[in-house]
C-alpha cells in the first residue's frame, strides 16, 4: 500500500531552493537560445544573470553539455506529452482522428516553441554528442504514431505486409518486438515513413522553405492527414 502522505510530502528547504533555482536556470537558458543560439549558450553569463558565481551554477549544470542534454531532455518531453494527451483524448476507435491529433499537435507545439524545436530537430551543436539518456524522450512521438499503426492493424486496415523492403524490415525488429508486435516489423516501416515526413514537413515550415511554394500550410497538413491514413489504409 503506498503512502499517499509520504509520497506527497513537501519537498524541504534545499530540495525547493534546488528546484527553484534550476527553473531560473532553464528560463535564462532559453532565452539564450532565442538570442544567441545553442552554440552560444554560455553558463558564465547564466551565473552574472543569476547574481552568483560561476561555481554556483557548475553545482547544477556541471558543464555546456550538461546544460544542452538537460534542454533537450526538457523539450523532447514536453513535446511529447503534449502529443501523447492530445492522441489520449480522442476515442480509441477514431483512428483518423487519433492520426489528425499527432499532426496537428506537433505542428503547433513547434510553431509555439520554434527555439526548442530547432534544439532538436535542427542543425546539430559543433562538438556536442548527446548522451543516452535523451533516446527515450526523443522516441515518445514515434512510438505514439507506431502504437497507432498496431491499432490500425489490429482494426483489419493497415499497410500490406509487403510494404516496406526486407532490409527496413529488419532495421524496425526492435521497435516491433518492444510494442508486442515482431511480427508486424515489415508493415511498422511505414509509421517511421510518416514521422520522418512529418518532422520533415513541420522543418521546412519553420525554416521558411513553405515561402512561394505551400501557400496554406493549415491545408498542406490535412492533405498530409490524408496521405498518411492512405498510407494505413485507414477509412
Amino acid at each position: 500500500m503506498v503512502d499517499t502522505a509520504s509520497a506527497e510530502a513537501p519537498l524541504g528547504p534545499r530540495a525547493r531552493a534546488r528546484v527553484e533555482t534550476l527553473d531560473r536556470i532553464r528560463t535564462i537558458a532559453l532565452r539564450q537560445l532565442g538570442e544567441v543560439g545553442a552554440a552560444g549558450l554560455s553558463l558564465r553569463a547564466i551565473a552574472r544573470e543569476l547574481g552568483v558565481v560561476s561555481s554556483a551554477v557548475y553545482r547544477y549544470c556541471p558543464s555546456r553539455d550538461a546544460l544542452l542534454t538537460m534542454l533537450i531532455i526538457d523539450a523532447y518531453t514536453d513535446l511529447g506529452t503534449s502529443v501523447e494527451t492530445a492522441e489520449a483524448e480522442v476515442p480509441r476507435d477514431d483512428l483518423r482522428g487519433r492520426l489528425r491529433s499527432v499532426v496537428l499537435t506537433v505542428r503547433a507545439w513547434a510553431l509555439a516553441n520554434p527555439q526548442r524545436y530547432s534544439l532538436i530537430y535542427g542543425t546539430p551543436v559543433p562538438g556536442y554528442a548527446a548522451p543516452p539518456d535523451t533516446i527515450a524522450p526523443a522516441s515518445m512521438v514515434g512510438l505514439v504514431l507506431t502504437r497507432l499503426l498496431v491499432d490500425v492493424i489490429a482494426a483489419g486496415y493497415g499497410p500490406p505486409a509487403t510494404a516496406g523492403s526486407a532490409a527496413a524490415a529488419h532495421a524496425m525488429e526492435g521497435v516491433a518486438a518492444a510494442l508486442g508486435a515482431p511480427e508486424l516489423a515489415e508493415q511498422l516501416v511505414v509509421g517511421v515513413d510518416m514521422w520522418l515526413h512529418l518532422f520533415g514537413a513541420v522543418s521546412f515550415e519553420l525554416g521558411g522553405q513553405f515561402v512561394n511554394v505551400v501557400s496554406d500550410a493549415p491545408a498542406y497538413y490535412e492533405f498530409l492527414i490524408d496521405e498518411f491514413a492512405t498510407q494505413m489504409r485507414v477509412p
